[in-house]
């Protein structure tokens, strides 16, 4: 039905009256009319014209600036990696609300280049490989799927109880590193050291009913028994005349858990570690890098 207008005419009330500005705000918008602004520029921290690729990674910002080793094993194995290839970058701190893919590291690659390419850990390698041309890895060797899963496993599973289940650690190391550095509230703090907590606790339970601390350490020492006997007197694995993507991967663990600057309450993986004298020496030699 027609409705009237307050100049007497007459409008349909059909669908298209709803499309219709009303008169007032179409009197405001020819007054001050609509304006695209342009886009806001990039912030200082990652400039328009930056010259050099930047890993994205966990680690405090005096440890950015020097270039150390990162505290977190994943994020430290691509650090090292790209550094053994002599792929040159700098590193960021961040974590895993800033990333892509909600995990960290990434790479953002130096421009020029596509403006929103970045590069997760999962295509590091490939991306590495193009940039430097450096030779296949040590996946071609049969060997390398099953020594990597010594530390995807094995060593990671005694890594997540070190120093997420023992409290003295916990508290000592990956609250230190972690928790505290997110937030200043004490509540959100303990929310936090929670989470982390019980993460770690389901992702031990994926594979057992409970948690046996005996079998985790168990395992460990027959992976760095395993790990020692593969490397034997050989300054790389799989004897490489340099280090490559498994070195990387082994020195993240052995590098954090020799780390006594990290504030180790109680560390019977070193006491594993340092037993095999060929895995410390391995480790000495690639900090050399950093």
């Amino acid at each position: 039905m027609p409705t009237p207008t307050s100049d007497g005419s007459q409008t349909s009330s059909g669908p298209a009256s709803f499309l219709r500005i009303p008169p007032p705000l179409k009197r405001l918008f020819d007054r001050f009319p609509l304006t695209t602004y342009p886009a806001n520029d990039l912030p200082h921290r990652v400039p328009s014209k930056r010259a050099d690729n930047q890993l994205f990674v966990f680690s405090d910002a005096a440890g950015a600036r020097r270039g150390r080793p990162s505290f977190n094993p994943q994020c430290l194995k691509w650090q090292a990696y790209l550094k053994f290839v002599g792929v040159d970058f700098e590193i960021t701190p961040s974590n895993n609300h800033a990333s892509p893919t909600g995990a960290l590291p990434f790479l953002l690659p130096a421009f020029p280049t596509e403006a929103a390419v970045t590069i997760p850990s999962h295509k590091l390698q490939k991306w590495a490989i193009e940039q430097v041309h450096c030779e296949e890895e040590q996946q071609l060797d049969l060997r390398f799927d099953v020594y990597a899963s010594l530390l995807d496993h094995r060593i990671r599973n005694a890594w997540l109880y070190t120093l997420y289940l023992d409290d003295a650690n916990f508290k000592s190391v990956a609250q230190r590193l972690y928790v505290n550095p997110s937030t200043t509230s004490s509540l959100v703090r303990a929310s936090l050291a929670f989470q982390l907590q019980q993460a770690a606790r389901d992702e031990l339970l994926k594979t057992t009913s409970y948690i046996d601390v005996a079998a985790i350490e168990g395992d460990a020492q027959n992976a760095f028994e395993a790990l020692s006997t593969l490397l034997a007197e050989n300054e790389h694995f799989f004897g490489r005349p340099n280090p490559g993507l498994f070195d990387a991967a082994v020195f993240a663990y052995t590098h954090l858990i020799l780390d006594e600057g990290l504030g180790w309450k109680h560390n019977r993986l070193a006491q594993m570690l340092r037993q095999h004298t060929n895995l410390v020496q391995h480790r000495e030699r690639l900090l050399k890098f950093f």
